[in-house]
């Protein structure tokens, strides 16, 4: 059992170093993510449709948001696991919550991140991260199975 805790622990490591060395590679470092970071969320909070929803469910707790979505995209970017948070249930609930938001959250992601500089390649890295995220969030969200059923599908 040690062996393989150990293991696991070292397969952990090159995960993160991998990880840590394609950002490296590209210009990613912390400075850049805490610029993304609070550059997004400046215009998120401005922004008209999107401003409202954040606002009602962080009114009073942006400093701790802020870091929060640090942690996370720090976590996606260099892989250190060390986000613990529950997206899913954290966006579940939100009054104004709708699917077609996230279009506009990924529009105002891309936006950001010309804005703060970041090449092409790392605008695709980036992009292609929020987009499994955005896409996960509204499955999970706003999916229903029953959707699907092929017998509730009109005739053509």
């Amino acid at each position: 059992m040690t062996m393989e805790l150990s293991g696991r622990a070292a397969h952990r490591a090159e995960i993160t170093a991998r990880a840590e060395a394609q950002m490296a590679a590209m210009g990613v470092d912390a400075a850049f993510i805490d610029r993304l970071v609070e550059t997004f969320y400046g215009h998120i909070r401005r922004h008209p449709d999107l401003g409202p929803v954040f606002e009602g469910r962080l009114a009073g707790r942006w400093p701790e948001h802020m870091v929060k979505m640090k942690s996370f995209w720090s976590s996606i970017a260099f892989k250190t696991g060390a986000y613990g948070g529950k997206p899913v249930q954290a966006h579940h609930g939100v009054d104004g919550m709708a699917e077609g938001l996230f279009h506009q959250w990924l529009q105002l992601f891309s936006d950001t991140l010309v804005e703060v500089g970041a090449t092409e390649e790392i605008h695709g890295w980036f992009m292609t991260s929020a987009e499994r995220i955005a896409k996960s969030l509204v499955v999970s969200l706003f999916y229903n199975p029953a959707f699907d059923d092929p017998a509730r599908k009109p005739a053509d």
